[in-house]
Parts: structure tokens; C-alpha cells; sequence
């Protein structure tokens, strides 16, 4: 019986239509608009701390000054759900982790363009500091480690970490199993894993259970750019002033937040708690308590983060060229076909 090889860019092309994962819709949305036009902006952020400029730039009500009057918004689980409705046209804008971003451009051919950066790193490796002591432990037969879907940011850092280390792949790859960040704290507080790859504040957050953070991707991979803000390109085209304005307020919202870091947490606390109520999972939490992320653990996770909206063009073609090295897409291309800086660079 013939039987196709289902290769890794093959699954990440499907993954991106949304055709290879459950969790590929938003599960907490509102509605945006924009000040003087009958226009719905349609926004998307990622469940994670990783958005913490959106968040501010609509308890800061940045947005609405900016002329964006912030309604609401999607939350999706992971950079790779929301790529997907970015792949399905569900999506307008987005603040999104680059490397999910880069394999939709690039596999499912979907027109966005990256218009600033939101921060850097924000993924890492968490442990039982029990059972493992070094990095080469993830080796050892018994170490049961896991990581996002192939393709994915965490994915790219689990490969950066093994090469950085000399670590032996086939090994660690045969083992690896694959969750999303919420089943890998439940799998955490089961006992049933040993290691855990996690974007931040999901790396954080299994602090809470006993883990401790071994490395972040600022010890392996200096200058990783984490998240971006994009947009279609028919958004710029059709409504430049828009996006425009989104970047202006992203620009503030990132400003105001570094001088407040504290003040930030407490806000992106905040909202986290909010969707959690509507996330995967959240049905099966024995109490509501469950669902409220601490301030405290958030204004941890952002010390894991540099949150910048400039964007290092040799750092966005190496993130780029290492997609295609690694197999997630079929050939490299250059950074500026995906970049459009014009609204970054106006005051």
C-alpha cells in the first residue's frame, strides 16, 4: 500500500492552513475599530506575555489616542494557531512570535508584512532540578522532555539549544513529546515530565511547580528577535493611516512599559486572567483560582524578555535562512520582502 511522507515543511504548510491542529481559532474575541471609518480591524494576540504592549496600549487607552478606538481584539493559543488565521484571512494584525510568522509568509504564501518588533528572546528551558542537573542530562533514557509543534519558535530554540550544547538530536527528537503550553503545565504538576520548552510566561509559570528555569534564549542565541507586530498588506495598502497608528501606539504603550515595568504586570496579569476563562483546558481547572495568572509571576517572566520595537534586518535574515536550514520552509528569501519599516521610522 503506498503511503506519502508527510515531510516537516509539508506539516508546517498544513498546520498553517489550519488543516493539522485543533487549537487553530481564537477563543477570546472582541471587535476593533478605527476612529472615523465603519472598518473592523481585525487584531490577534498570542496567550502569553509576549503581548504585553497590546495589553498596556488598551488599558493606557494608547490605541484610542493614537485614533484607534480599541474595542476588541483575538487571543490565540500559540504564534502557530494564530498564523493559521492569519493563513485563513482572519486576521488584520497582529502581535505575533516571527518564526510562526515567517512560515506562514513563506509556505502558505499569505501577503503580511512585519511593520516593528515587540521584544526579544521570551522562550526558554524549564526542569526538575531533581533529576536534572545539566543540559546533557536531556539525554539520559528516563528524562522525559517536551516542546511545542515542529515549526514553532520553542521548536527553532529546542534545535538551537541541542547544537549549541552538542547534544546528541537523534536522541533527544526521538523522545520529544509535543504539547501545547497549557498541557505541559498540567503534565508539570502531574509529575509526568522532567524538562518542559516553553515561551514565557509559561517557562514562569512552571516555577510555581517546582521547576526552575535552566536557560532562556538569551544564554544561546544572543539578539533573537521573539515577537513582531504585521499586518496584511491589503491593511497597508487600503488604510496606511491605520497601520500607521497602530505602530505609533505599540512605540508608546513599549516606552511607558519599560519605565513601568511593575505597573505592566499587574495590567498583563490582568488580561491573561480574562482569557484564560475562554482558553483550551480551562473547563477541566478544579477552581477558578486556577485560571488567574499572579502579577508576580509576570513581572518575572518580562525580566526573561527585552521588549524593543527596532528591528536587527541581519538578525531577521538569520532567523530566516535558519528556518530553511532547518527544514520549516523550502528555501530562504530575503528579510525586505517581508518588512515594511516605513511607520517605525516616523516619529
Amino acid at each position: 500500500m503506498y503511503q506519502k511522507t508527510l515531510t516537516r515543511r509539508d506539516f508546517l504548510a498544513k498546520f498553517a492552513f489550519g488543516t493539522a491542529a485543533l487549537l487553530t481559532v481564537p477563543y477570546f474575541i472582541m471587535n476593533v475599530r478605527a476612529t472615523g471609518t465603519d472598518k473592523p480591524i481585525r487584531i490577534a494576540v498570542e496567550f502569553n506575555c509576549h503581548a504585553v504592549p497590546a495589553y498596556v496600549a488598551i488599558e493606557k487607552q494608547f490605541y484610542k489616542a493614537a485614533g484607534v478606538d480599541f474595542m476588541t481584539y483575538a487571543s490565540y493559543t500559540t504564534g502557530a494557531s494564530l498564523a493559521a488565521g492569519l493563513a485563513r484571512g482572519d486576521v488584520d494584525a497582529a502581535y505575533i512570535c516571527l518564526i510562526p510568522a515567517i512560515n506562514t509568509y513563506a509556505n502558505a504564501g499569505v501577503p503580511i508584512k512585519v511593520l516593528c518588533g515587540t521584544h526579544l528572546y521570551g522562550y526558554g528551558l524549564a526542569v526538575n532540578p531533581e533529576k536534572i542537573h545539566s543540559v546533557g542530562d536531556l539525554e539520559k533514557p528516563d528524562i522525559k522532555v517536551s516542546a511545542l509543534r515542529e515549526g514553532t519558535s520553542v521548536d527553532t530554540l529546542l534545535h538551537n539549544v541541542m547544537e549549541h550544547h552538542g547534544l546528541d538530536q537523534q536522541i533527544i527528537l526521538s523522545k520529544i513529546l509535543r504539547m501545547s503550553p497549557a498541557k505541559s503545565i498540567f503534565a508539570v504538576r502531574a509529575r509526568q515530565l522532567d524538562a518542559v520548552f516553553l515561551p514565557d510566561h509559561w517557562l514562569t509559570m512552571s516555577e510555581n511547580d517546582g521547576f526552575s528555569v535552566m536557560l532562556t534564549a538569551r544564554d544561546t542565541w544572543p539578539n533573537m528577535i521573539g515577537s513582531v507586530l504585521l499586518s496584511t498588506e491589503e491593511l497597508i495598502r487600503t488604510t496606511p493611516d491605520i497601520v500607521n497608528k497602530l505602530v505609533q501606539a505599540t512605540k508608546k504603550a513599549t516606552a511607558w512599559m519599560n519605565e513601568n515595568p511593575a505597573e505592566s504586570a499587574e495590567i498583563a496579569a490582568r488580561y491573561l486572567s480574562l482569557e484564560a476563562k475562554g482558553a483550551p483546558l480551562a473547563d477541566v481547572m478544579e477552581k477558578e483560582s486556577e485560571l488567574k495568572v499572579s502579577s508576580s509571576t509576570i513581572a518575572r517572566a518580562m525580566k526573561n524578555l527585552d521588549y524593543i520595537n527596532c528591528i536587527n534586518i541581519d538578525q531577521f535574515q538569520y532567523t530566516i535562512d535558519n528556518a530553511a536550514r532547518l527544514g520549516n520552509i523550502k528555501k530562504t528569501f530575503p528579510a525586505d520582502t517581508m518588512l515594511d519599516l516605513q511607520f517605525l521610522q516616523q516619529s
